[in-house]
């Protein structure tokens, strides 16, 4: 177990006697790099959206979309387009704005997390687990306010990760306290032998 907790949480110290040297090769966490790529993946995502948002500046959204449900075939009389039309008008250049600069700047945050995660850096993880248990209470309200199979699965990923990142950085805390034990222990046997 031990080793699985030292693999998992990329300790790479090696405990021959006396060596001092470090592995040369360095073991990843694959549940962390895994969450960094899903956050590097959010990361496009919300990227393309904002300059998806500043492509559509100074543009008749409504009228793109009505041609746009034309070309695709699609009943331009129907609920569904006219309720697409209805929210597309409530699109102004302003909020155009706002939605780009909001979505630029979870991509910023996501791409930061990501690449944190990746190289398994700790503040990465913090940043993470608090980031996503913030949202979690969010997720819950929308989940019972308008269930869908796609909000479970985002709730369920977001309480996989939180649980994840938790034993990750208890696991993390637990090491670091057995070595400095270790460590306590090896000077007291030190000055004991003298």
């Amino acid at each position: 177990m031990q080793s699985f907790v030292a693999a998992e949480s990329g300790s790479s110290s090696n405990t021959s006697s006396g060596s001092g040297s470090h592995k040369s090769h360095h073991t990843h966490a694959r549940g962390l790099v895994l969450i960094g790529l899903l956050k590097l993946g959010k990361s496009l995502l919300f990227f393309l959206i904002g300059v998806g948002a500043l492509r559509l500046l100074h543009r008749d959204v409504s009228d793109l979309l009505l041609q746009m449900a034309q070309h695709l075939r699609f009943d331009t009389e129907s609920r569904f387009v006219a309720l697409l039309l209805e929210k597309a008008s409530l699109l102004n250049d302003h909020r155009l704005w706002q939605i780009s600069l909001a979505t630029f700047s979870y991509s910023a945050l996501a791409l930061v997390e990501g690449i944190g995660l990746v190289l398994e850096k700790t503040w990465a993880e913090y940043v993470t687990l608090i980031l996503s248990a913030m949202f979690l209470p969010w997720e819950t309200y929308e989940l019972f306010h308008r269930f869908t199979l796609w909000k479970v699965g985002i709730t369920l990923t977001n309480i996989v990760i939180v649980l994840y990142l938790l034993w990750i950085l208890k696991s993390k805390r637990i090491e670091k306290e057995r070595a400095a034990c270790q460590n306590a222990e090896g000077a007291t046997d030190t000055v004991s032998r003298r």
